[in-house]
């Protein structure tokens, strides 16, 4: 006879609901530790996935004001009698108000204020990612992002 059966006079039924009681409690503490072992598996992986996903959608964002840094400096390259530090400093107002840091700004042709009419104007910005990551550089380590955008002179 074993603890939970120690009334013989108990009717059947309490005496399995009491078995059942002193199981479940045995079970209980058993699937905690099974719980705390599955967190301590998962959680690293769920934190790496986490850290990606934060990182890949920040190089997104990067990427996006490149884009859009570069055709702000193309529209403003194509204003009759524009200088390239007038150019230079509407995409670094865009740069620095989207805290990106870095940046090389590159003017296609070079003569671009004295080109003839019918000329493509390319504007190249690009950054390096890992001085421009949230966490510690290891996703996109070496890796330079780059917007580009071309347009025609027309005046």
């Amino acid at each position: 006879m074993t603890d939970f059966d120690s009334n013989p006079q108990q009717p059947r039924r309490s005496r399995l609901a009491n078995r059942r009681r002193w199981l479940g409690n045995r079970q209980g503490s058993n699937r905690a530790a099974t719980a705390v072992v599955e967190l301590a598996l998962v959680l690293p992986v769920l934190m790496v996935f986490l850290l990606g996903t934060l990182e890949t959608c920040s190089m997104i964002y990067r990427q996006q004001t490149l884009y859009i840094a570069a055709y702000e400096g193309c529209r403003v390259a194509l204003i009759p009698r524009i200088t390239r530090p007038q150019v230079d400093a509407a995409i670094n107002t865009i740069l620095t108000n989207r805290r990106v840091q870095g940046a090389t700004i590159t003017i296609t042709p070079a003569t671009f204020t004295t080109a003839p009419v019918q000329t493509l104007i390319e504007v190249r910005v690009s950054i390096p990612a890992t001085g421009n990551s949230i966490v510690t550089p290891r996703f996109f380590t070496g890796r330079t992002l780059v917007g580009t955008c071309t347009m025609m002179k027309e005046f």
